[in-house]
């Protein structure tokens, strides 16, 4: 679920504002009519107003997913069923801090434009409701099903407050949720849970699927600071298969999130393990890594020796892919890091979602790699791109004598001769946003430390890098830049990072600069409308 340290305890920390499980319960009705209520308000043209404007505040994203208001950290439940994309989150509605876990709700049909909708799964005398998978149970496995029905099902972790504060390891456990619906409404299974925890501090994060050879489901489960593996019939039933990566990968901090699936190379199936984990990532606190192996439906095997990252910024975590996609696969990343979380600028909401991105392999001499690019469905966003081509840099090169009016969200695509590069972007008090490629260390590189308002966390104002994968003469980046975050897929998503930032005024200007004279071979400036 989540991993602010190295275990639960420390998460308590975050929230001054807990609230008993009793509590929880008298208020969940209450909640849940207010919730209801608000969307109804939402179809009106005064509250459609209301909604431009709650859209339109500082630092609100513009082409991600935030909630309206509260808070909100990983991204849960990802299904796609009869047309429409199910995105289930971690989500707080009594605070913009960390405090008892929900599943919130919004659907899209294109990956873009979301429909927020009401709380889907409430804390109960089981404890709150942490993170976990939704799968569409199309043969009824589960008995959930009604007069032919395929239920979506949802297999969660308990997380048992009380448990935790008097430091058993026994407070984390596997339950299930059902809808016959399509996911408007969810009934809880009266068995639960049906995973029970086996003595095991961190025992959570359930990602399910379905393996035909075997014709079982198989549960993968983030326990300690490895994955342990089981398999079920029907989803009630559960045995352990086995464990992987005691010795293998980061270890930083408890493994959380995990995610098991297949992409396809070269007509060959590769199956990929990504798992998330806090602290211990390359740029501090939060991120996520990957393995490429073979699975049996027992064991997963890989001969990996170094580690893989999906991100090498600071602001992707917990990213799990969407069940029920066939072939393609679609990953999406929580846009925040446990080390600032709580603190960030933001005052009615906290945290977005990164973009969705497609999921690819791509080989490199010997070795082969995730790669990641956003959705194509990103297009519909997109007006005419501006373009020029053979540019020449001298130190510093005005963008605006390309795009005259200069705005944000906003897609850049450069391409130039390897060599060294800079992007800034910034306004007229000076705060500034330096995006670049460093050829002697081969590493492209994200610098917010006079981004503008960094003050909040000691963390933050950094200068990040990603290593550059390809060995190609040139070098392609890819700029997704929305009103208070970046995110940079380089080399065809070979080298992504993302990164949020938070200027006094918003940024306006662009310039490119270079030590020695740079040729860009093509440079495409493309304005992006707002998903709101």
């Amino acid at each position: 679920m989540i991993g602010i340290e190295n275990n639960f305890t420390h998460r308590t920390k975050l929230n001054n504002i807990l609230v008993s499980r009793n509590k929880i319960d008298m208020n969940k009705n209450l909640r849940y009519i207010i919730s209801c209520l608000l969307l109804l308000m939402s179809t009106n043209p005064i509250s459609a107003q209301k909604s431009q404007q709650l859209y339109k505040e500082p630092y609100r994203p513009q082409i991600h997913f935030t909630p309206r208001a509260h808070w909100m950290n990983d991204p849960n439940g990802m299904v796609f069923s009869k047309g429409v994309y199910h995105l289930f989150f971690q989500y707080y509605p009594d605070s913009t801090v960390w405090g008892p876990m929900h599943w919130g709700h919004a659907t899209s049909k294109d990956l873009i434009h979301w429909q927020e909708k009401s709380i889907a799964l409430y804390p109960d005398s089981l404890g709150y409701i942490f993170s976990g998978s939704v799968v569409a149970d199309k043969t009824n496995t589960s008995g959930f099903g009604q007069k032919g029905t395929v239920p979506l099902v949802a297999v969660f972790t308990h997380h048992n407050m009380a448990g935790e504060k008097e430091k058993r390891n026994d407070f984390q456990n596997q339950s299930l949720a059902y809808s016959n619906d399509d996911g408007k409404t969810w009934k809880k299974y009266r068995g639960n849970p049906v995973l029970k925890n086996p003595g095991i501090t961190d025992f959570r994060d359930p990602k399910v699927m379905w393996y035909e050879p075997q014709k079982k489901w198989i549960m993968t489960l983030a326990t300690k600071d490895k994955i342990t593996f089981y398999s079920s019939p029907n989803l009630k039933n559960w045995k352990e298969e086995s464990e992987f990566g005691a010795q293998l990968g980061a270890h930083g901090g408890v493994w959380e999130c995990p995610d098991l699936f297949t992409l396809n190379d070269n007509g060959k199936e590769v199956w990929v393990l990504t798992v998330s984990l806090n602290p211990g990532a390359p740029n501090g606190g939060s991120g996520t890594q990957y393995f490429l192996g073979k699975f049996d439906g027992k064991n997963f095997t890989t001969t990996q020796t170094n580690t893989k990252w999906i991100d090498y910024g600071p602001d992707n975590y917990a990213g799990v892919t969407w069940s029920n996609t066939g072939e393609r696969k679609i990953f999406l990343g929580w846009m925040s890091n446990w080390l600032y979380a709580t603190q960030v600028p933001t005052i009615k909401w906290r945290s977005a979602m990164t973009l969705p991105r497609t999921l690819k392999l791509k080989h490199v001499d010997n070795d082969i790699y995730i790669a990641s690019t956003p959705v194509p469905e990103l297009a519909g966003l997109s007006a005419k791109p501006i373009t020029a081509n053979n540019i020449s840099v001298k130190r510093d090169y005005d963008l605006s004598s390309v795009v005259k009016n200069i705005s944000f969200p906003c897609r850049l695509n450069v391409s130039f001769n390897k060599q060294d590069f800079a992007l800034k972007i910034f306004n007229k008090t000076g705060e500034e946003l330096l995006i670049g490629y460093d050829e002697k260390t081969n590493n492209y590189f994200i610098d917010r430390t006079k981004s503008g308002n960094i003050n909040f966390n000691a963390a933050f104002a950094a200068r990040h890098t990603a290593p550059r994968m390809s060995n190609n003469a040139v070098i392609n980046i890819s700029l997704l830049i929305d009103a208070a975050s970046v995110e940079l897929f380089a080399d065809g998503g070979l080298s992504n990072m993302t990164e949020i930032f938070f200027p006094a005024k918003p940024f306006d200007q662009i310039h490119i600069q270079s030590a020695i004279r740079l040729n860009l071979n093509k440079l495409a400036y493309v304005e992006m409308r707002s998903i709101h």
